[in-house]
């Protein structure tokens, strides 16, 4: 469907008109299309969003005078604002996403599934007359660098200040998406209508076969900025899937050694568990003359390219990462990054305009307002900042950003790395065999569940590839996908899986990771250039001993290291049980080579 619509738009009686004088395109379907919208919505005007400073200044201003945003202390924090959302808008709703195809079948059981007629007429009652009163601003972006094969065109319709702004520094916002778009070219449609925030009629609606999101009650940034997780994972895997290339929940890395040699690595790891600091990691000093350049922090799209290899581009253009737990020694770069035009939502707000969350450097302030605007202490029962609070900021602020980071091209991946949060049964690190055994480790990854979704801390579910809440089709598909594109690859990347969290008896982790990860990815980079030798074991290629340079760690050596790589054959055999539930949810799909290497591992565990 080339133009979806909701059904049963009001009348054109003119009455609901808008002045789409002077519109900054040409292209006919994007101006039937927001005619449409605004013919739905009513606004009372709409506002053609140019990405300029000028307009950020003016919108800023709009939304500090009418409490949106809050400004925080402007000479020690440069154009930063604060922003709170309604306290049951804090984080994506899984249970409020839907994937609306033709066939539930298409949409696989780990999706909710609504049938796209039922689901748009549905919508079409929530969002009529949404906006009236009200400002319809129209966003036009781009998913990637101008001029990538990859790159793609949004235009998302929204109500809503806080989400222009976030918008305009997660995306590449403006003129330059209208220039890409051209007359004739092809754009993904995103409606975001901020109603009442009810939870009960919060919808985040995907129409892939449309190209399409709809977003109701919600001002959260990854169920309101359609260009993030809607359109660069779940339409963007749906697309992928038919065009040959992947969307993944992954940042990209280069690894650059003191001879100047440069290395691309791509790693999953779900929300809150360490992408961000991963991508931005300072070497130890032990590693003196290695640099790390983050080409992004929670997204690739992926595709083979000519020369047999896979390269990679970032679509996104700003960092939406969590506050708690940031600090100096876990991601000084995201420190540096966030000191100047950055957004901060839910965090806690300080008498002086600073901001504060827990596991910040420094003392808890002896005051402040909490993520709910109400008065905190250190004294309070409740965190000051919510689990899940976000810093907004541009990756041009970041010092260690890659040159590459907008090279329409892309960087060639050498390495792909998943990893759980796991308490137990992973070690540390392994690499896969061949690129169909890293695609069952990839398809078998669990996670603790985090606050970067609703539902129950610390829960171990089956987190596929980082990928469960985000991708936009049957998930069995979704691996063969996988299996397929590395048979297009002469030179694949070679798959590695990490577990920085795995503790002892003592309850104390075994690994101490953060900057110290260095260690770990310095012996996947020489794998990936046959410098470094591996242990074959039932689970993988693992160090061999003295293989992981740990000269210079304060009370942690080779016995310590042992320990965090031990196979536990009683872990592993529950561990397997418990990926039952995966092969037979997705047994109608599920690729047999992944079924084969999972017998594989049984045979060579004994179990």
């Amino acid at each position: 469907m080339n133009d979806p619509r909701p059904a049963s738009l009001p009348p054109d009686d003119g009455s609901n008109r808008v002045d789409f004088s002077a519109p900054p395109t040409s292209h006919a379907g994007a101006l039937h299309w927001l005619a449409d919208m605004a013919r739905l919505c009513t606004p009372q005007r709409v506002h053609w969003c140019d990405g300029s400073e000028d307009e950020r200044a003016a919108l800023t201003a709009e939304a500090v005078k009418t409490g949106i945003l809050t400004a925080l202390d402007q000479r020690r924090l440069p154009n930063c604002h604060y922003h709170r959302s309604h306290p049951s808008d804090v984080a994506r709703v899984e249970e409020r996403t839907f994937i609306c195809t033709p066939t539930k079948d298409e949409a696989g059981p780990t999706n909710n599934w609504m049938e796209p007629a039922a689901m748009y007429e549905r919508l079409r009652t929530l969002t009529s007359g949404a906006m009236r009163g009200r400002t319809m601003y129209v966003i036009p972006y781009l998913m990637g660098p101008a001029g990538s094969p990859l790159t793609k065109v949004g235009i998302e319709v929204t109500d809503s200040i806080y989400v222009v702004l976030s918008m305009r520094v997660m995306t590449r916002m403006g003129a330059l998406a209208w220039k890409e778009l051209g007359e004739h070219g092809q754009f993904s449609r995103g409606l975001h209508c901020m109603l009442t925030i009810n939870p009960e009629q919060r919808y985040i609606a995907h129409f892939p076969h449309d190209n399409t999101v709809i977003s109701t009650n919600s001002n959260y940034g990854g169920n309101v900025l359609l260009g993030k997780k809607c359109l660069a994972l779940r339409l963007g895997s749906w697309l992928g899937n038919r065009e040959g290339w992947l969307a993944e929940h992954m940042l990209i890395m280069g690894v650059e050694s003191p001879e100047g040699e440069k290395t691309y690595v791509a790693a999953a790891f779900p929300s809150a568990c360490g992408k961000t600091n991963f991508a931005m990691l300072i070497p130890p000093k032990r590693f003196n003359g290695w640099k790390i350049w983050t080409v992004g922090d929670d997204i690739a799209w992926m595709r083979p390219g000519a020369d047999g290899k896979l390269y990679a581009i970032n679509p996104e253009n700003g960092y939406f990462g969590v506050a708690p737990g940031t600090n100096g020694l876990t991601n000084p770069m995201a420190m540096a990054t966030i000191r100047n035009n950055t957004i901060y939502t839910n965090v806690a707000l300080t008498p002086d305009g600073d901001v504060w969350w827990e596991g910040k450097d420094g003392t808890a302030p002896m005051s402040c307002l909490d993520w709910r605007g109400n008065a905190w202490t250190p004294r309070s029962e409740t965190k000051a900042a919510h689990p899940n609070s976000r810093f907004c900021a541009p990756m041009s602020n970041n010092p260690s950003l890659a040159p590459e980071a907008n090279d329409p091209a892309g960087v060639p991946i050498s390495a792909i790395i998943f990893g759980g949060r796991r308490a137990s049964t992973y070690p540390v690190v392994m690499q896969g065999f061949n690129w169909a055994h890293g695609v069952y480790l990839g398809a078998t990854m669990g996670s603790e569940m985090t606050a970067a979704a609703a539902g129950t801390l610390g829960q171990v579910r089956r987190d596929p590839m980082a990928m469960l809440p985000f991708c936009g089709y049957h998930m069995g598909d979704y691996f063969g996908h996988w299996l397929d594109v590395g048979k297009k690859l002469a030179h694949p990347p070679r798959i590695f899986h990490v577990n920085w969290f795995r503790k002892g008896a003592d309850g104390h982790f075994e690994w101490p990771g953060f900057g110290e990860n260095m260690r770990v990815l310095k012996w996947i980079i020489d794998r990936c250039h046959g410098r470094a030798i591996g242990e074959e074991t039932p689970l993988g290629w693992m160090p061999e001993p003295g293989g992981i340079d740990l000269a210079g760690m304060e009370n942690y050596g080779e016995p310590e290291f042992a320990a965090a790589q031990r196979i536990d054959n009683d872990e592993w055999r529950h561990e397997l049980e418990l990926q039952s539930e995966l092969f037979e949810r997705l047994s109608s799909r599920m690729p047999k080579e992944l079924v084969y290497e999972r017998e594989l591992l049984r045979s060579r565990l004994g179990l």
